[in-house]
């Protein structure tokens, strides 16, 4: 039997099974990319299938929104008391002096420096349940005006620079005194000229703007807080 012919057959079997191996791949690679392909063309329409889907459900079926009864907040606050929100340190240089018509014989003169600190904020103790209150989603809040809290000389710091006393006195007791009294009242009187009221309002208004935040309210008015000019310190007796 002439061994040719079987040669043949099996090389045509090889070629053919070779040949469909490729098909096999090449189809396989075919049907690849085509789902890539359909997979990126579509992707961009099931998002928004989704997102419809989503905000249509929203609007059928809204998440309500819960806020805390103001009457709660204002206790909250409250809570806070004298909320001191800010602090000045004032230097002042100050001439006290009596005596002075015969000033080389009975005259006493000092230069006192003085060393002051002035606290202010907002007593939130003085919110009333009607200076919190909804209106159209936002919460409006209405502070009490702001106060002096502190307004006091660093006697660690604060001292006699100078004094010249007259050839025939002892000098005045209560000099110094009344020098410290009428430094405390400029290192005041500065603060307030300075603008501290005003900027104490407006740390009181950011710190309660985020405490209120945080409480879930988005919108927050606060309405306009009358600032008053503190009344001055007493002159010492």
């Amino acid at each position: 039997m002439n061994p040719e012919p079987q040669r043949n057959n099996r090389a045509i079997v090889i070629v053919l099974g070779v040949l469909g191996l490729i098909l096999v791949v090449y189809l396989f690679l075919i049907l690849f990319f085509v789902k890539e392909t359909t997979d990126r063309i579509l992707a961009p329409l099931e998002n928004s299938n989704r997102n419809l889907s989503t905000q249509v459900a929203e609007l059928l079926h809204p998440t309500p929104t819960i806020y805390p009864d103001p009457v709660t907040i204002i206790h909250e606050v409250r809570s806070l008391a004298r909320l001191e929100t800010i602090q000045y340190t004032v230097e002042k240089v100050i001439t006290a002096e009596t005596g002075q018509k015969l000033g080389i014989l009975f005259g006493d003169r000092l230069l006192f420096v003085a060393y002051g600190r002035v606290i202010a904020g907002v007593d939130l103790t003085k919110l009333e349940t009607s200076d919190l209150y909804m209106q159209n989603g936002a919460l409006h809040v209405r502070l009490p005006s702001p106060e002096i809290f502190v307004a006091t000389l660093d006697n660690d710091k604060s001292y006699v620079y100078d004094r010249e006393q007259g050839l025939l006195t002892h000098g005045d007791e209560d000099l110094e005194t009344r020098a410290r009294q009428v430094a405390e009242s400029e290192v005041l009187q500065s603060a307030v000229a300075d603008g501290i009221l005003d900027q104490a309002l407006q740390n009181a208004k950011n710190y309660l703007e985020r405490l209120l935040r945080n409480l879930g309210y988005q919108e927050i008015i606060f309405e306009s807080t009358p600032i008053s000019t503190p009344t001055p310190l007493p002159p010492a007796q």
